[in-house]
């Protein structure tokens, strides 16, 4: 039996959870908290930060390989027992151009991916002449530890970005400056490479944010084929160049003219791929523990028309389950909801998600269930 190591304990590791049992797996998992998710379905759980390397040693000796639920962590120190012979899947060296957005951003132009803009903002001298050259509103990013909208601002005048700078002056908060997409949609695809260099590719779904959170995806995008077509050679290129073993989740947007560019790269199971599990014949979740313990990919097509997911965001600070609005989401033909079993709701938390296949392909249908969803899920 393997036994992988998954460093975070958040629901992207509780959803591996039905996977592991199907494919005969162990997981072990590094978590801060015993009251995060993951830790219902690990067979171990190693108590501690995510970014402790001595804890990620205590569960190399306890795995066969690790992977990562999330990317907030030391690769410096990572680094010391890769080079004892832990097994990182994916490899240490696919994750350091990514984890700091603006050295994804230089790796992606050095591969010739189609990108926004940007520059880092690490000296004031010229910024008023590389600001002219892309205008406002602009995008102000961490280049670390970003996530779920956080670290991420829309800017509209040089007055509010003087403010921001100055405010993080003392953080030690690194930025990077990008232009701003005034994109037609947001995209996403999902991707998987196996040891042996296979590539599989999930359809291209819509993400719809609001207050730079995701709120719903539906699958397949209403888009051309072309269209599908760039986003799927964005996918392998990329995997490829990182010869990466196991799921990546690539973030796109789409121009009013119709380009495809590049957003951000997630190096791991994604929020946009959340309807697999219900949609697909193999998640992206079983996808994932798939590569990583050398297995064969799966096929990741739709096993129906369509689907919506819905993440199911927290609006108040309560200790709540929401066991009535749970009930009437399970209620909707063909919904499934998965409650990540999270012990405090707070404003923006994703608590779960619910996922309602369609019969037809049709954008209006999606949208109308996705609002039938949040009806139930929202006070009014």
């Amino acid at each position: 039996m393997k036994r992988v190591g998954v460093i975070g304990g958040g629901q992207l590791a509780w959803m591996m959870g039905s996977a592991a049992n199907k494919l005969g797996v162990e997981l072990i998992v590094q978590t801060p908290s015993m009251n995060d998710p993951a830790v219902s379905i690990a067979q171990d759980t190693v108590l501690a930060k995510i970014d402790d390397a001595h804890a990620t040693e205590i569960l190399a000796q306890k795995s066969d390989v690790i992977t990562f639920e999330n990317e907030f962590v030391n690769l410096e120190a990572l680094s010391l027992l890769e080079n004892q012979g832990v097994y990182f899947r994916p490899k240490l060296d696919a994750l350091k151009p990514l984890l700091d957005k603006y050295h994804q951003r230089c790796y992606l132009q050095k591969l010739g991916l189609p990108v926004p803009q940007f520059f880092a903002l690490e000296h004031q001298e010229n910024l008023l002449s590389k600001i002219d050259n892309l205008g406002f509103p602009l995008v102000l990013k961490s280049r670390r530890h970003g996530y779920d909208g956080q670290g991420t601002f829309i800017i509209h005048d040089l007055a509010t970005l003087q403010a921001k700078i100055e405010l993080d002056k003392n953080t030690n908060t690194e930025f990077l400056i990008e232009e701003f997409i005034p994109f037609e949609r947001e995209l996403a695809v999902i991707a998987a490479r196996s040891l042996d260099g296979k590539i599989v590719i999930y359809p291209v779904v819509e993400t719809q944010q609001e207050q730079q959170v995701c709120r719903r995806v539906i699958a397949p995008a209403d888009i051309t084929s072309e269209q599908a077509a760039a986003a799927e050679a964005i996918a392998r290129t990329l995997l490829d160049s990182l010869e990466v073993v196991g799921v990546f989740g690539i973030e796109l947007f789409l121009t009013a003219d119709g380009q495809v560019l590049v957003n951000e790269i997630a190096p791991r199971t994604h929020n946009s791929g959340h309807f697999s599990l219900d949609a697909c014949e193999t998640s992206q979740f079983e996808q994932h523990l798939r590569a990583v313990c050398g297995l064969s990919l799966g096929n990741p097509a739709l096993q129906c028309a369509g689907a919506v997911m819905v993440n199911l965001l927290g609006y108040e600070t309560s200790q709540s389950d929401y066991q009535s609005q749970r009930q009437q989401l399970a209620a909707i033909p063909q919904a499934h909801v998965h409650w990540y079993g999270k012990t405090e709701s707070r404003p923006g938390r994703k608590l779960g998600h619910v996922t309602v296949l369609l019969n037809n392909h049709n954008q209006k249908d999606a949208e109308a269930i996705a609002r039938t969803v949040e009806s139930i899920w929202y006070p009014s």
